[in-house]
């Protein structure tokens, strides 16, 4: 991805100002909803590193192997976002991505949490 394209995460900002200093490990994501629409950018580029490190440690998986999911993704929608105390976070989104030519929409309300100034995804429940 070129620095100058848009970012996937629909911001409408370009991939280097919006998710891009995240995914280069230049800033960190000072919202659940910025690290959530970082995360969707991960997935689309396959980032398993970043997916990983952003993942928090108690329900993080040891692999992800996107390498060998043909899933693409076509655009997200934040519907919620919502800070519930100075620890914990909630985004509620819609992705919409394709596979095999067949159209699909993950539905989901994901929590977060904050520790030592960094927010992990912690799990999420789809609707």
């Amino acid at each position: 991805m070129s620095e100058h394209d848009n970012c996937p995460c629909g911001t409408g900002l370009v991939w280097l100002v919006c998710c891009g200093g995240y995914l280069l490990n230049k800033r960190v994501a000072l919202t659940a909803v910025s690290l959530m629409r970082s995360r969707y950018t991960a997935y689309t580029l396959k980032d398993e590193a970043y997916l990983l490190a952003t993942w928090h440690v108690s329900t993080r998986p040891s692999v992800l192997n996107l390498a060998e999911d043909d899933a693409r993704w076509l655009g997200l929608k934040v519907l919620h976002d919502e800070l519930v105390d100075d620890r914990h976070a909630t985004v509620e989104f819609v992705a919409r991505y394709k596979i095999a030519g067949c159209a699909y929409r993950l539905h989901e309300t994901s929590r977060f949490v904050l520790e030592n100034g960094c927010w992990f995804y912690v799990d999420g429940e789809v609707r």
